[in-house]
């Protein structure tokens, strides 16, 4: 009788361990991708990537005397070092790097969490070195400027520290997703404090869901160099430096019930 509460307690235990992993579907992330020229308004530039996640991300583009707009590069979390990882609307995570913008042309770039209908362009925690203004815009993400509301200016050649915490929380009307962005400039610390989303398309659930960043999503970071046309010098360089990603999900029960099996075992 007593081997039968064990072995119903452990198999219960692991259908709840299985149910835990689970219950939110943050993707495992061990490396990154770097994809060029999504916009290449100059594809006779000169483009040098460094791969080196997580301690650095480089890309340089050089010699962006084109008509025209920019060039667009960017680079995504994977989870085999050759394919975006896709993110879920379910998904709960928290990226951060120090971003440095440099160069004698301007861009602009930051980090990303793009959604399933611009994976490779929308959703843009976005750094300006024309201006300096720092915002937060487009795809699923509800909007924020740490140039409005706290004075954030960047200048073009220093570190900036950008972080995003996505939460999936209950993916309903009473307890949507949120998103808190965070920068650390000039010896301060700046949050935009939880931010929820709104309602996705109703018409688009399923597949995609709502109240969150939405399914088949990816995150990473991205550079956009302006173009100066008659310029041979013109380049911009971007950097991302010590890029963390961490997993958010809820602490599994997989402790609290294999605790119990021992307690009933004694």
């Amino acid at each position: 009788m007593h081997r039968n509460r064990v072995f119903a307690a452990m198999t219960m235990s692991v259908a709840l361990v299985a149910v835990a992993g689970t219950a939110l579907a943050t993707p495992p992330v061990n490396s990154a991708v770097i994809r060029p020229r999504i916009f290449n308004d100059c594809p006779t530039s000169t483009l040098t990537t460094t791969n080196n996640y997580p301690s650095q991300i480089t890309i340089l583009d050089e010699n962006l005397s084109c008509g025209g707009f920019a060039n667009l590069h960017n680079w995504r979390l994977s989870s085999n070092g050759t394919d975006p990882a896709v993110f879920d609307n379910d998904s709960a995570f928290r990226l951060s790097a120090d971003l440095t913008i440099s160069g004698t042309a301007d861009g602009e770039g930051g980090l990303q969490v793009a959604p399933w209908w611009s994976q490779d362009v929308d959703g843009r925690f976005n750094v300006r070195s024309t201006d300096g203004e720092v915002a937060c815009f487009g795809g699923r993400l509800p909007f924020y400027s740490f140039t409005a509301n706290d004075g954030v200016v960047y200048t073009k050649g220093t570190a900036i520290h950008l972080e995003v915490t996505y939460l999936a929380n209950g993916l309903s009307m009473s307890d949507p997703a949120t998103i808190e962005y965070a920068v650390d400039y000039n010896g301060n610390h700046y949050t935009s404090g939880p931010l929820a989303f709104d309602e996705g398309n109703p018409a688009e659930d399923p597949p995609y869901g709502l109240w969150g960043m939405l399914n088949d999503g990816r995150v990473g970071g991205y550079v956009q160099m302006f173009l100066q046309g008659g310029n041979p010098n013109a380049a911009v360089q971007a950097d991302w430096a010590n890029i963390e990603f961490v997993d958010l999900k809820p602490l599994s029960v997989e402790a609290k019930n294999w605790s119990k099996i021992k307690v009933d075992y004694r």
